[in-house]
């Protein structure tokens, strides 16, 4: 592109849940989004009646392409498989992630985390930093961790992490469960140093979750999912969805993981339409995500043999899913079609709700000064272009 600046034309855009028709203006030098009136001139691209919407933000994945995060022999082989991942994900329309790191020793903890310190990743996604999901976990509510690793929270987060629990500059959210022993001086610490709290893989009552909150967690971690189940009279975590926003207090988000695996539909589409500007969407993907069907060795975290049948994947052998397997423009498909939501409204959830949960203010939104990170929709949901700060990195064939 030649000229300082390139305008997308004929086209939608997703802001704030709906589809605006409008233009988006990027500048050729920074990368970034312009006011998108008052030019004159430029490059143009006619998007042909397209849709564009910020670029996916994958919030939780634990692995892909047979590499999961918790696979570190030594920093340079790491990097790579990372940039290897980074690469497959556009394809997908995402371009940022967090690493989740499930249960694993106190010292692969602190081996693993260094090397996700946030980084961009030449014409792919960048890497956003870390997600430490455990050990602070109710044995209970365990799903396929490994509980010998299981901390409460009298265990100090540096004790279990090492340095990057110091600020939030490479771990950025914790997943941990608010009924344990001391779980509020915990959530209180960690916040304090900037590093967000979800709440999940937990057996906590719904007082016990808005005491958590209260504390200074602010979202649920796959919402029903190795939680205590929504009942009318206790309705435990998932009752913190619907809490109302007060001067001391807001509801918290909440992820779910819409593969048609670990919800039933309507359920799903109840807690989208409870409260959809706090919904995220998340794949809980492991590193059979993008592989062929069939029976996979476990390692250190899932040490048993996993069984991957199109997006499910269970212990084998068992019902115990383990993570999914589905893109994250699969769940947006999958919540437009039991919702009957348009696409801006589900393309909210993997963006802007995202940044906001996360408090980046560098991409997530349509909005000047913002990364063009952006991807090229149609009405379905299905990604058919994939930019990246600016520039056309993956197309749809």
């Amino acid at each position: 592109m030649s000229g300082w600046f390139t305008s997308f034309l004929n086209c939608r855009l997703c802001i704030g849940g709906k589809l605006v028709e409008d233009q988006l203006v990027v500048s050729d030098d920074t990368g970034l989004i312009l006011p998108r009136t008052g030019y004159i001139g430029g490059d143009a691209v006619d998007l042909e009646e397209g849709i564009i919407a910020p670029g996916l933000l994958e919030l939780h994945t634990n692995g892909l392409l047979g590499f999961h995060f918790t696979h570190f022999n030594n920093e340079k082989e790491y990097a790579g498989q990372i940039d290897k991942a980074a690469e497959y994900l556009v394809t997908q329309g995402v371009t940022g992630f967090w690493a989740t790191i499930p249960t694993v020793s106190s010292d692969e903890y602190k081996k693993i985390l260094p090397s996700l310190k946030p980084r961009t990743i030449d014409d792919c996604a960048s890497l956003l930093g870390a997600h430490a999901e455990g050990p602070y976990l109710a044995p209970s509510k365990k799903g396929a961790h490994n509980s010998d690793h299981f901390f409460d929270g009298s265990k100090s987060s540096d004790e279990v992490y090492g340095e990057s629990a110091s600020s939030s500059e490479v771990l950025k959210f914790v997943t941990l469960a608010p009924e344990l022993s001391q779980s509020t001086s915990l959530i209180k610490s960690l916040t304090s140093k900037g590093i967000k709290v979800s709440l999940g893989h937990s057996a906590a009552t719904y007082d016990q979750g808005l005491e958590g909150v209260k504390a200074g967690a602010t979202a649920l971690t796959h919402t029903l999912n190795a939680m205590t189940p929504l009942h009318h009279r206790d309705p435990g975590l998932a009752g913190l969805v619907t809490t109302a926003n007060t001067d001391g207090l807001e509801s918290p988000y909440f992820t779910i993981i819409p593969d048609g695996n670990h919800l039933h539909p309507s359920v799903a589409t109840m807690l989208f339409r409870a409260n959809p500007e706090k919904c995220i969407l998340i794949t809980d993907s492991i590193e059979l995500a993008g592989l062929d069907d069939g029976v996979y060795p476990g390692h250190s975290q899932i040490p048993f043999k996993q069984r991957k049948t199109g997006s499910k994947v269970t212990i084998d052998g068992t019902d115990t899913l383990v993570g999914g397997c589905a893109s994250l423009q699969e769940c947006i498909q999958n919540i437009m079609k039991w919702s009957g939501c348009n696409v801006a409204e589900a393309v909210r959830c993997v963006t802007e709700n995202v940044a906001e949960f996360m408090g980046d203010k560098t991409r997530g939104k349509l909005e000047e000064g913002r990364r063009a990170d952006f991807v090229v929709l149609n009405d379905e949901g299905e990604v058919l272009q994939t930019w990246v700060a600016g520039l056309k990195v993956w197309e749809k064939r």
